[in-house]
């Protein structure tokens, strides 16, 4: 996914317990012919744990013929995490990785020293009308892994662990929860997972990591008494146990880990801890020095 700034939006919910940190109401943009809400970076906070980047995608209808375009573009610095409620995503990366990214799996790309993707709707969908729901998010790399080579992990939904109990199914995406491990290689300590409750039911949020966040994507919920709707970012202070109460069917996104070994610059799709990587970043993408991504003649240029 390919980010450029904008303003954040007013926060207009209070907060509701000494645990709750912030609110934040995501910020809508058109990407690839779609509207995303983004909720990191935001003005107040740049990261949760690692992440320095957290679109909502959709949900978006497209008619026959149509889709999802976002033509070649770079990264350094950071690992783009790519999960799907809803339709697919066609991935192509310039280490000559091609997958169909569908609901449910973990699609971990390490961008190092520097990548070149593509997410486009696969041409099987484009034969008629369809749909596309999902959370693109950027993991900041830690700086001894900065420059690492570039990779990419799939794993298939029924991989991934999952937990039932009473109303509440959970995805364990990344990390460790709720007794289980995700096979996902992490360079850094954090977490990723997907909560479904029915209406009535309570999750628990523990303090096992240092910095905590819980994104409503469907449903409200309520947390000590106060009520939250869908599309908040709910971001807590460390070392208190939270309990999420579903006031009616819910999907939820719990993220976090420990907090970066101090701040990041961001500019454009480029993330480091340094200024002067980033500026190197934009040079070579200027002169075409990334590997090309196979079977694809587009790029997106260097924003001006």
């Amino acid at each position: 996914m390919s980010w450029h700034a904008g303003n954040d939006p007013v926060a207009g919910d209070p907060h509701s317990c000494d645990a709750l940190e912030l609110v934040i109401v995501p910020r809508a943009r058109d990407i690839g012919g779609f509207e995303v809400r983004r909720a990191l970076p935001h003005g107040k906070r740049q990261m949760v744990g690692p992440f320095i980047f957290f679109d909502q995608m959709g949900p978006a209808q497209f008619l026959s013929g149509h889709g999802m375009d976002v033509r070649p573009h770079p990264h350094i610095g950071l690992a783009t995490v790519s999960y799907l409620f809803d339709g697919a995503i066609m991935h192509r990366d310039s280490e000559g990785n091609q997958l169909e990214i569908t609901p449910g799996a973990m699609n971990l790309m390490t961008a190092g020293r520097g990548i070149a993707h593509s997410e486009r709707t696969p041409e099987s969908l484009r034969t008629g009308a369809h749909s596309l729901s999902g959370i693109q998010s950027w993991v900041a790399l830690p700086e001894g892994f900065e420059e690492i080579d570039p990779g990419f992990q799939h794993f298939a939904a029924p991989v991934l662990p999952r937990v039932s109990e009473k109303g509440v199914e959970t995805r364990i995406i990344a990390g460790r929860a709720y007794g289980q491990a995700s096979p996902v290689n992490t360079l850094s300590d954090w977490f990723y997972v997907e909560a479904i409750l029915a209406a009535g039911t309570s999750l628990p949020l523990d303090a096992d990591y240092e910095e905590r966040a819980i994104y409503v994507v469907e449903g409200e919920i309520d947390v000590a008494g106060e009520r939250f709707e869908s599309s908040r970012l709910l971001v807590f202070r460390p070392g208190d146990k939270i309990t999420i109460r579903a006031l009616t069917n819910a999907r939820l996104m719990l993220l976090g880990g420990t907090a970066m070994n101090g701040p990041r610059y961001i500019w454009w799709n480029f993330v480091s801890s340094s200024k002067e990587r980033i500026e190197q970043a934009k040079e070579d993408w200027k002169r075409g020095q990334f590997a090309p991504v196979p079977d694809e003649t587009e790029f997106i240029p260097l924003p001006e």
